[in-house]
């Protein structure tokens, strides 16, 4: 599995709750906060829905 690094670039406030549950699932907890995860189908399908709040960068 490919590690990325999921940086938060946006609030969420005034998301919609479906967003702000997705980023803290994602384990994020405020703007320039950066988490590292396996890029799994999982984590694909959450960024895809908060890809507007969130850079997301591959490690090597």
């Amino acid at each position: 599995m490919t590690k990325i690094r999921i940086t938060q670039t946006k609030s969420i406030i005034e998301k919609t709750d479906r967003q702000k549950k997705t980023i803290k699932a994602l384990g994020l907890k405020g703007v320039r906060h950066s988490v590292e995860q396996q890029l799994t189908p999982q984590i694909e399908g959450m960024l895809s829905k908060v890809a507007h709040l969130v850079s997301v960068d591959k490690i090597s």
